[in-house]
């Protein structure tokens, strides 16, 4: 099954089994999946950083506290959506927490239509991201198939030269160019110059790009 048909988890991080409890209660009469854990380590090893969804995880939590699940997540590579909940005298922990990347901070006793309305932004936002990241795949593979030449050639497209210009920086004829730049178009799935630039931007293209050394074979 596609992963972008599974519907997204809410992971319930707690160790107040009522709290636990009352959350899933609003997420599952809103018709959204939720898991419960009142252990961190529970939830660490149920956690699947592929599975679409957030988390909702108490600042308070006995042991590893929920900053420092934060950290542990973020660490072992985990991109996943986190709203914090908290008691009142937490608010300064909460502000750590948005420091550190988390969503939402709310506190407690949670109002319930603000707790759905921060799993809803949270859950978008997860789903916002995880689409980004595969176009980004998308754009990258197509990158991969450009030999060394063609990638050269994108580079000064991408950076508005013309065809005479490009052909001068790499002593070919402008011919050839013009061939590079239609099987550059063809690998990249580009239907256009601007389409072409802003797939390649995306992916910083700088960065990606292999280097300038000249492939005798592809010239």
């Amino acid at each position: 099954m596609p992963m972008h048909t599974i519907e997204p988890l809410t992971y319930l991080v707690d160790g107040n089994v009522g709290a636990l409890n009352y959350m899933a209660c609003l997420l599952q009469a809103v018709g959204l999946r939720a898991a419960a854990f009142d252990r961190t380590d529970g939830f660490l090893r149920a956690h699947d950083p592929a599975m679409p969804g957030c988390a909702v995880i108490d600042v308070r939590m006995p042991g590893l506290d929920g900053l420092a699940l934060l950290r542990e997540l973020q660490q072992g590579g985990a991109e996943r959506a986190i709203v914090f909940v908290a008691g009142g005298g937490d608010v300064e922990l909460g502000v750590r927490a948005m420091k550190a990347g988390a969503d939402d901070f709310l506190l407690k006793p949670l109002e319930a239509d603000s707790f759905v309305a921060a799993v809803r932004h949270a859950l978008a936002r997860d789903a916002h991201e995880r689409a980004v990241r595969r176009e980004l795949q998308r754009i990258r593979a197509h990158l991969d198939t450009l030999t060394r030449r063609e990638q050269q050639v994108l580079r000064h497209v991408v950076s508005g030269r013309l065809n005479k210009q490009i052909a001068f920086d790499l002593g070919i004829a402008e011919k050839t160019i013009k061939v590079h730049r239609a099987r550059v178009m063809e690998k990249m799935g580009a239907t256009s110059l601007a389409q072409l630039v802003r797939e390649t931007l995306e992916l910083e293209a700088g960065a990606v790009f292999a280097g300038d050394g000249v492939d005798k074979d592809d010239s």
